[in-house]
């Protein structure tokens, strides 16, 4: 009988530190998931921005005495922002490369590149008129188009755009419509943009 009720106790201590291991979690888990680490600069990191510039030096290290690892060379391509030290962001870009730039290269225009996870796409991700999948569909956007984000809400992002239908003409089409949230890298997850 002692032991029963011994091992009755044990498991009944599990059960209590196990409730209150998944109270601590439901608790404190989201805040710290969706806390954000505050820069130097007073601004969340990790954040997303764009380039504010068409040739852009990206540096190993923060300061102009370190070598250029690369050089960017598409004005207001998306990058997020990781790291601050002084006047110099350490950088990301779509592909995972990293890498230091001076603040004053930098745009807050926000901008997303549609899926550039994704090399070949047949079908391509449409943009639509409203925020609704069942709305009429504004264009078919291939992966790493790159797009001005308008605003975003409720999983959707409002984005514009140019195009050339034709390469071998100077003339250029605008789009704008809503694309969902999940196919845009340049926001965050339920980030809403305004």
């Amino acid at each position: 009988m002692q032991k029963t009720k011994s091992l009755t106790f044990r498991i009944g201590q599990y059960v209590r530190i196990l409730c209150v291991a998944i109270l601590i979690a439901f608790t404190f888990g989201p805040v710290s998931v969706l806390a954000q680490t505050v820069g130097a600069s007073g601004s969340p990191l990790p954040r997303f921005a764009s380039l504010g510039s068409s040739k852009i030096n990206v540096r190993v290290g923060p300061g102009q005495k370190y070598e250029v690892a690369w050089i960017f060379v598409q004005n207001g391509l998306t990058i997020e922002i990781i790291q601050e030290f002084d006047a110099w962001r350490k950088v990301r870009d779509s592909e995972g490369a990293e890498g230091w730039i001076h603040k004053t290269l930098l745009s807050g225009r926000r901008t997303a590149l549609v899926t550039p996870w994704l090399n070949d796409t047949p079908n391509g991700t449409p943009i639509y008129d409203r925020a609704d999948a069942t709305s009429p569909r504004r264009a078919i956007l291939q992966p790493k188009v790159l797009v001005t984000v308008e605003k975003c809400e409720d999983g959707w992002c409002e984005v514009s755009g140019r195009y050339k239908p034709d390469p071998n003409s100077d003339d250029n089409q605008n789009f704008r419509g809503w694309i969902n949230q999940v196919a845009l890298w340049g926001v965050y997850q339920n980030e809403k943009v305004k």
